[in-house]
């Protein structure tokens, strides 16, 4: 049974996260990849530069995930492709002009429009010099005998999609084996260091020249087209965006992945020059790492950091230590507890955020806090429990002849004795749940994960450290703070028991 006051305290969280959702401002979504990162950018800065509030939800894993967060008003548009509507979305085949396309949309309440003026299909590649050796040039050639001891090297996105590797295999009856999945970020360091042979790639992915791949043809139409549109709520007002419809071709969109992947700039960065005056716009270096590190999103960052870790941590204690109290209270019950709480650590953290985004129907901070509150119960249960059976029974006894009861004896002495454990158990909670934090910026809850998802959408080292090393810090802060906690509270006990 789950105490009164931890059920008010998750409403309160809930509620805080819906009214946070509901404020008045556009919410922007986008894959983890980098041309959805600077198209994300590209449709905030123009909501913005038009006066309308808009937030920009980065890095929000597949399509499933955005799909998901649009139909529940966590985001509001996102960049995405025709042939992803019409295939994963849609489950259809084709390619439906966009007035057909919208009227398969409309039951599910969502639209697509601003057409951007290029198309990014899928493609496969591999070495230039190992393709001509093999004797490879289509995907066809991929079932010839020669063929059969490539390694593949495929994103997660494309073994799933309908789209993607098993219909592929199938419509060109290739014999290759399905590999294990491979980030899109470090798909080309891969092939380049001959660790893998094909790799899935868009087609205006900027580092295929740079790393000298060659792109197979499908030579059986395989691919539909992927024109690159907006896809929107029904409600949403198109109109603010309008200036973006038919701007970047298949050359600008190159040349501004290049820019991030190649030359250092930052999603935002790439965003302002194409609006101030195209993709053209002159570049500048990277920036350092220390510029990086206190970036201007650094104070928000760490405040949704934080947010995550106490909020989460606070609803932990709330149920935790109840949970421990009757755990140690009726001991036929410590089994089923424990083993519960310790059950749910061992849910890895992806697959627990995929459950609770479908459970509470949203994206963002509510699940995010859920899945952490959930992993800091056992830490918390399993110490308040041992330091309980570690208070003697003749104190107990003792409280009990002075005339108190049973719970003012908990209250009073049990729990006072027992402090120093819980504390510890509560200082553990907290370290795991920095690090665990890290994970929700997959689900649009931000925090310094949000660094290390858009690094790692362009292995960008960089980038990943700007975000691993801040919450490395407050891990560590954290540690040293409860452990203060912890330290006079063990001395308050002692000056308690000398008097």
């Amino acid at each position: 049974m789950i105490p009164r006051a931890a059920r008010v305290l998750l409403v309160l969280l809930a509620l805080a996260a819906n009214a946070a959702w509901a404020a008045d401002k556009v919410v922007v979504g986008s894959k983890r990849f980098t041309e959805s990162y600077i198209l994300g950018e590209i449709v905030r800065q123009t909501f913005q530069d038009a006066g309308i509030a808009a937030e920009h939800k980065q890095g929000l894993g597949n399509t499933g995930i955005l799909e998901q967060a649009l139909a529940s008003g966590s985001v509001d548009v996102y960049p995405e492709y025709t042939g992803t509507i019409v295939r994963e979305l849609l489950k259809r085949e084709g390619n439906p002009s966009l007035a057909e396309l919208n009227a398969w949309l409309a039951p599910r309440g969502l639209k697509a429009a601003v057409p951007l003026g290029f198309n990014n299909t899928y493609a496969l590649a591999m070495r230039e010099e190992q393709a001509q050796r093999l004797g490879i040039a289509r995907i066809s050639d991929l079932a010839k005998p020669q063929a059969a001891s490539l390694r593949l090297g495929l994103s997660h996105e494309f073994l799933a999609r309908a789209d993607g590797w098993p219909a592929l295999k199938a419509a060109y009856q290739l014999p290759l084996a399905a590999p294990g999945g491979l980030d899109h970020g470090l798909a080309y360091d891969a092939v380049a260091a001959e660790r893998v042979d094909l790799i899935d790639i868009y087609s205006t992915d900027a580092k295929v020249g740079r790393f000298k791949l060659r792109v197979l043809d499908d030579d059986r139409g395989f691919f539909p087209k992927y024109d690159a549109v907006l896809l929107m709520r029904a409600s949403l007002d198109p109109a603010p965006l309008a200036r973006l419809q038919g701007r970047i071709d298949e050359k600008t969109m190159i040349d501004l992945n290049a820019q991030v992947e190649l030359d250092g700039a930052s999603f935002a960065e790439a965003a302002k020059r194409f609006l101030a005056g195209g993709a053209a716009a002159a570049r500048s270096g990277g920036q350092g790492f220390l510029e990086r590190l206190f970036a201007p999103d650094f104070g928000r960052l760490a405040a949704q950091h934080l947010a995550l870790v106490f909020g989460s941590l606070l609803a932990a204690i709330v149920v935790g230590v109840p949970l421990g109290i009757a755990a140690w209270r009726w001991p036929p019950s410590s089994g089923v507890l424990l083993g519960a709480v310790g059950a749910l650590q061992t849910v890895p953290s992806i697959a627990l955020l995929a459950f609770l985004i479908a459970l509470v129907g949203g994206i963002g901070l509510v699940p995010a806090v859920i899945a952490l509150f959930l992993y800091a119960l056992l830490p918390i249960v399993r110490n308040t429990h041992t330091g309980l059976s570690g208070v003697s029974s003749g104190l107990r006894d003792a409280a009990l002849s002075l005339g108190l009861t049973p719970r003012q004896s908990l209250r009073h002495v049990q729990l006072p004795l027992a402090m120093p454990t819980v504390l510890a158990g509560v200082k553990t909670a907290a370290v795991i749940n920095v690090g665990t934090a890290t994970i929700a910026a997959f689900i649009g809850a931000g925090g310094f994960g949000e660094r290390i998802v858009a690094g790692l959408a362009v292995n960008d080292t960089s980038a990943m450290l700007a975000g691993a090393l801040p919450a490395a810090v407050l891990a560590l802060l954290m540690e040293g703070l409860f452990g203060a906690v912890e330290r006079w509270g063990r001395r308050a006990l002692r000056i308690a028991r000398a008097g």
